[in-house]
């Protein structure tokens, strides 16, 4: 009996463990979400040099390199393995045939929580609605493939004809006709 006991404790102890170490739930807006993917992160031998837009680098600042994104466009990285989140502003350029999704200054890569591993599977959103209608038009009928790009201003409406669903079918009539 006490080794059953003991089993028992040892197994909800154990299953507990596990749902302790759980990644949190997160609650980013998916109507906003434009990319998923790696983000890595880049800083000494970079900083106080020029980026792809011509701004000087700063490694402890809150910018990020990416592939096709335009300057200046503010976004939201989540990392999804701890759920935190930082808004950054894309300034430099990644390589096109690079297999991360985002290059991030060093300082934010330490507020994303990413800085021992290096790597993090991420979520990259728009702040707003408005920041996905600036994205497609700046991309017009051309959309690089990697980015998710659409907008929704309104819930679907589905009309059903609930007459149909909660109808009771008439025995009667089946009696009567012989059915």
């Amino acid at each position: 009996m006490r080794k059953i006991l003991f089993l028992s404790l040892l197994l909800s102890v154990l299953g507990f463990g596990e749902l302790l170490a759980q990644p949190p739930v997160l609650g980013v807006d998916s109507t906003l979400v434009i990319e998923e993917g790696i983000a890595s992160y880049y800083g000494r031998f970079f900083h106080n040099r020029k980026t792809a837009n011509g701004e000087i680098f700063d490694m402890e600042g809150m910018t990020a390199a990416h592939k096709n994104l335009p300057f200046g466009t503010m976004i939201r990285v989540t990392n999804l393995r701890n759920g935190k989140d930082i808004i950054v502003k894309v300034n430099d350029r990644l390589p096109q045939n690079s297999k991360r999704t985002i290059d991030l200054a060093k300082g934010a890569a330490r507020k994303l929580g990413m800085i021992q591993m290096g790597l993090a599977p991420v979520t990259i959103s728009v702040l707003k609605p408005q920041g996905m209608a600036r994205l497609m038009d700046y991309y017009e009928d051309d959309v690089p493939g990697s980015l998710r790009l659409r907008l929704y201003f309104e819930p679907i409406a589905v009309e059903k004809d609930t007459t149909v669903i909660f109808a009771w079918p008439d025995w009667a009539a089946d009696f009567d006709s012989g059915g």
